[in-house]
């Protein structure tokens, strides 16, 4: 038996996005790169650019995911709405793991790294609104993405490889007895 817990939603803006990845908006034709466009790691793999379909999404999760090898964007076609719920990267270098702070739990992933769980208290939930994307972090938690309507597509770039060979997920449900909704 799972009890639920209410997430408020927030704007992803840069700013209030900052810890998780970037948000990406338009810039000008022309403009050179620099700290408003996306900061990719692409360096492990073929990169892999692609439309994703996706159905019934509704505002509620119990598992959460992350990708330890690579950078990740997303972005609804069309600048439609749609909400991602994400927690803080949590990766933990391997030479820490003997011998660190006995407080935290440290789990190997079936891909070969090391981590500490997300806790469901962490996790935050925002709204992409309008032509833009987010480009989550090396390592960032990410549920979604979620949406009202009952399909959208999503552009999505990673790995080619990404969800066969770097992608550890963790179950709320299972592990904390407790499963994530949101409204809007």
């Amino acid at each position: 038996m799972s009890s639920t817990v209410k997430l408020p939603v927030i704007e992803a803006t840069p700013q209030s996005f900052q810890d998780f990845g970037q948000v990406i908006e338009a810039s000008p034709d022309g403009d050179e790169f620099g700290p408003r466009d996306a900061q990719l790691d692409l360096t492990r793999g073929i990169p892999r650019f692609y439309i994703m379909h996706l159905k019934d999404r509704p505002f509620k999760f119990s598992a959460i995911t992350h990708h330890a090898s690579v950078t990740q964007c997303l972005g609804s076609v069309g600048a439609r709405v749609w909400y991602l719920g994400v927690a803080r990267a949590s990766i933990v270098d391997p030479s820490d793991v003997d011998g660190g702070d006995s407080k935290r739990k440290v789990v190997k992933s079936k891909c070969g790294h090391f981590y500490v769980p997300p806790d469901p208290n962490d996790v935050r939930v925002f709204r992409i609104s309008g032509s833009k994307f987010v480009k989550l972090h090396v390592g960032t938690w990410h549920a979604g993405p979620q949406f009202k309507a009952e399909l959208m597509d999503f552009y999505n770039l990673e790995l080619s490889d990404t969800n066969v060979v770097d992608h550890t997920t963790h179950n709320f449900r299972k592990e904390d007895g407790v499963d994530l909704v949101f409204d809007d």
